[in-house]
C-alpha cells in the first residue's frame, strides 16, 4: 500500500512495475490531503478520540479499583457481567443499541418534560453516554486490566494512606492511580487506537461526517468522491491508498512514543497470553 501510494497512473498499467514506481509522484498525497481536509479533520478526530479516552480511563479505573479492593453485594455477578461484555460480539447487540438511542428516555423523564422520546442518533451523544456509564468501546476489557493491576498492588499502601487520614477517593486518585501508570498507559493506547479506528459504532449511530469529524468517515466519503470523479478505478485506488497512509500516521506516531510504557503495562496487568 505504501509503495502503491507513490505510483503514477502510468505505473499502474506498466507490467514491469511491481514494488518500486518508475515515475513516483506525490500527487496522490496532495489530492488526498485536500479531500480529507486533513488538519481540520485531524483536529476533530483527536478531540473526539482523546475526550472519549480520558472519560474511559477515569470510569474504568474506578470500576476496576472497586472490584479489586471492595466487597459489596453481587460483586461476582457484576464482574461476571463485565466479562460477558468482553466475550459477547458487539454485533449481537447492535439492534437493541440502535433502538435504545433512537427512542431514548431516561427513567421516563424525557417523555414527561418534552412529550416524546429523544432521538440521539446522528450525534456523538450515544458514544459519550456509553463511555460515561462504563459500557463504551471495550470498556469491559479495560475494567479487567485495572482490576488485575490493582489486585497486584500491596494493600499496605492503602492502609498507610488511611492511617494518615486519606479518604477513599483521595487514596484512589492520588496514590493508587499514580502507582497504576503502566496500566493507564496500556488502556490509553488501546482506547485511542480502537476509538480512532472504530467504524462499527460510528456507522451504527450515524455519527455525522458533514463536519469531517472523524477520519474513518471522511475517508469513506473521500473514497466515494475519488471513484465518482476518477473514472479509472485503478487510478482512484492510488488516491485511496495515499489517504489511508495519511490517516494511519498520527496513531502510529502516538504508539511509537508510548511503546515502552505500553509493553510494561501489558506485562504488569496480567493479560499476557
Amino acid at each position: 500500500m505504501i509503495s502503491s501510494s507513490f505510483f503514477s497512473p502510468t505505473d499502474v498499467y506498466n507490467p514491469s512495475v511491481f514494488l518500486f514506481p518508475l515515475k513516483p509522484t506525490l500527487e496522490n498525497y496532495s489530492l488526498s490531503f485536500m479531500r480529507l481536509g486533513y488538519w481540520k479533520t485531524l483536529g476533530w478526530t483527536l478531540l473526539y478520540t482523546i475526550g472519549l479516552t480520558l472519560i474511559q480511563i477515569l470510569i474504568t479505573s474506578m470500576a476496576g479499583y472497586g472490584f479489586a479492593r471492595f466487597e459489596f453485594p453481587f460483586k461476582r455477578l457484576l464482574f461476571g457481567c463485565v466479562i460477558i461484555t468482553i466475550v459477547l460480539p458487539t454485533h449481537t447487540v447492535m439492534l437493541p443499541l440502535y433502538q435504545h438511542f433512537r427512542n431514548w428516555d431516561m427513567l421516563g423523564l424525557v417523555s414527561l418534560f418534552t412529550g416524546s422520546k429523544a432521538n440521539l442518533l446522528s450525534s456523538e451523544t450515544p458514544m459519550i453516554l456509553m463511555t460515561l456509564f462504563g459500557v463504551g468501546l471495550r470498556s469491559g476489557l479495560f475494567i479487567y486490566i485495572f482490576r488485575q493491576f490493582f489486585r497486584g498492588l500491596p494493600k499496605e499502601i492503602e492502609e498507610a494512606a488511611f492511617i494518615d487520614g486519606a479518604g477513599m477517593f483521595y487514596t484512589y486518585s492520588r496514590i493508587m492511580l499514580v502507582n497504576a501508570i503502566p496500566s493507564v498507559v496500556t488502556v490509553t493506547v488501546f482506547s485511542m487506537v480502537w476509538q480512532y479506528n472504530d467504524m462499527f459504532y460510528s456507522r451504527l449511530f450515524s455519527i455525522p461526517s458533514s463536519r469531517n469529524i472523524t477520519f474513518r468517515l471522511s475517508t469513506l466519503s473521500a473514497t466515494v468522491s475519488f471513484l465518482d470523479e476518477v473514472k479509472d478505478p485503478m487510478v482512484a485506488q492510488l488516491y485511496v491508498y495515499a489517504g489511508v497512509i495519511l490517516v494511519l500516521l498520527p496513531i502510529l506516531v502516538i504508539y511509537l512514543i508510548l511503546q515502552k510504557y505500553f509493553m510494561e503495562g501489558v506485562e504488569r496487568s496480567g493479560i499476557v497470553g
